[in-house]
């Protein structure tokens, strides 16, 4: 039972429980006192005003139990359930693309390979939710359909709300509003993303950038997968938790808050690379450790550390950054 954590996910074989122990008594204090505070705030009915309250005690987590419904209010996602009732289903009992069905029965066996609840042996076996959730949304979206990635946010999305229907709206909420085109056939949004961080790191953190363009290593080769997967599998699931918390509320800055935060926390260690692997491996090495499994501190960190960073900024950097790329064809 201990190898297995709360949401069903296998403990490495070199999990450290002596710091996860040592981390998780302190956090639970944290847990119980965020609990008490929000159980107030939604006072058995279930709605919320954007404030400036909201936001600061969204910043400092949601407790599980409230997790899902939360999401689902500040995404929006709460709305369109509401507003159209009985869509999901509509989409499930409709024509299906034949195409698509395969592409996402491929990714099936492949998505979190190591969380107990989506073996084909557990009961309930989540593929089966994972499988309704992603053609459901292929069908809504068409312009997306699927693409690799959507499966372990779905997923995700499945193990915190425990219900399909508001999987599919969260995750429309996502990928229809809160990520700029990441997902559809030409990854537009993500390309631009990624060019984004590496001028926000210009700005920020500029001996990094320095040395990975005298190394030639491209950012897409590092962080692509920090933007397509939101962090899962990167980070410690308690962490990514904390990070999707303040996505749903405050939208897409917060990956780039997070990415600056691992890059200027370590750019020590960064710039002991010489070469071009050493980089890539440094990469991998910094998104492991006691400072993002420290969920809370690391909270914090990501709204101090990178400095200010404005939407009206990111959004200025993305039109110059989706310029270049179009003009590079």
């Amino acid at each position: 039972f201990y190898r297995v954590d709360p949401y069903g996910f296998e403990r490495p074989e070199d999990f450290d429980y002596a710091s996860y122990e040592a981390f998780f008594s302190r956090y639970l204090v944290v847990l119980t006192r965020r609990a008490i505070k929000w159980s107030k705030l939604l006072k058995g009915n279930n709605s919320i005003q954007k404030s400036l309250k909201v936001k600061r005690y969204i910043r400092k987590g949601i407790p599980n139990e409230h997790r899902a419904l939360v999401w689902m209010i500040v995404s929006g996602a709460q709305t369109n359930m509401e507003q159209n009732p009985g869509y999901y289903h509509r989409l499930l009992e409709g024509e299906k693309n034949a195409k698509l069905l395969e592409a996402i029965k491929t990714d099936m066996n492949r998505t979190f390979p190591d969380n107990v609840k989506f073996r084909k042996t557990a009961d309930p076996c989540l593929q089966h939710t994972l499988y309704n959730v992603l053609v459901a949304y292929g069908h809504h979206n068409k312009a997306v359909g699927y693409c690799q990635g959507m499966n372990f946010i779905a997923g995700y999305l499945i193990l915190i709300t425990k219900n399909e229907e508001e999987s599919f709206w969260l995750l429309d909420a996502l990928i229809g509003r809160i990520l700029p085109d990441y997902y559809s056939p030409a990854m537009l949004g993500l390309k631009t993303d990624q060019e984004v961080l590496g001028e926000l790191v210009k700005m920020k953190v500029p001996a990094v950038a320095e040395l990975m363009e005298r190394h030639g290593v491209m950012w897409t080769l590092v962080v692509s997968r920090w933007f397509i997967c939101l962090f899962i599998d990167i980070l410690p699931v308690e962490t990514v938790l904390r990070i999707w918390d303040c996505l749903f509320y405050e939208g897409s800055k917060i990956i780039f808050r997070v990415a600056l935060t691992l890059i200027k926390q370590n750019q020590a260690f960064i710039l002991e690379a010489t070469n071009f692997p050493d980089i890539c491996e440094k990469f991998k090495q910094i998104t492991k450790g006691t400072f993002v499994t420290e969920c809370h501190s690391f909270m914090q960190k990501i709204f101090t550390d990178p400095g200010s960073l404005s939407m009206a900024t990111i959004n200025k950097l993305r039109e110059t950054c989706r310029e270049k790329l179009l003009s590079q064809g």
